[in-house]
């Protein structure tokens, strides 16, 4: 049950956003930015990073709306996500997406716990830009998952729609 009144029928982040239309340009705004735009890692890469993220920090909504997109970029690797839902890194993903996924879940956590994983980061081979990127998925998905916990937004009746959500975030992004 929802912590505020919001619309019936529309599940997750879409709650808050229908009922505050004030905010969600700007947080929508942000989303596509950081997961779709210029980026040295993939939309798959940063899909999974906000996977890790919202599985982190508990977020049941975030970690499954992501996660059914992020195995739609994956294709053939799309079992990868199943790991990250699990909560731990599969064993083929590569040393430097490994070390982000790790500083993803640090920061997570908390800012204060990044330095050893991005010491590991570098050694991995991740550029400044990488990094900035994984920290800046890491920190924006920390604020959708309060968001939508906090305010108790409901998940979807039915658990099939997180493959429909995927499918839309996939084909039209976060605008």
């Amino acid at each position: 049950m929802a912590n505020i009144a919001l619309p019936a029928g529309v599940p997750g982040i879409r709650g808050p956003l229908t009922a505050y239309p004030e905010t969600s340009a700007p947080l929508l705004a942000l989303a596509q930015s950081v997961l779709r735009g210029n980026s040295p890692l993939s939309p798959a890469e940063r899909e999974m990073l906000a996977v890790a993220v919202s599985v982190e920090n508990g977020c049941l909504f975030c970690s499954r709306s992501h996660a059914a997109a992020a195995r739609i970029l994956f294709g053939p690797r799309a079992a990868w996500i199943d790991k990250i839902l699990a909560g731990t890194t599969p064993e083929d993903v590569g040393e430097k997406l490994a070390a982000l996924l790790s500083l993803a879940r640090s920061v997570a956590r908390s800012g204060h716990y990044a330095n050893e994983p991005i010491v590991k980061a570098r050694k991995a081979g991740a550029s400044d830009r990488e990094i900035h990127d994984t920290v800046l998925v890491a920190a924006t998905f920390s604020l959708y998952n309060r968001y939508v916990d906090g305010l108790g937004a409901p998940e979807p009746e039915n658990p099939k729609d997180y493959v429909a959500m995927g499918e839309r975030l996939v084909s039209t992004g976060y605008v």
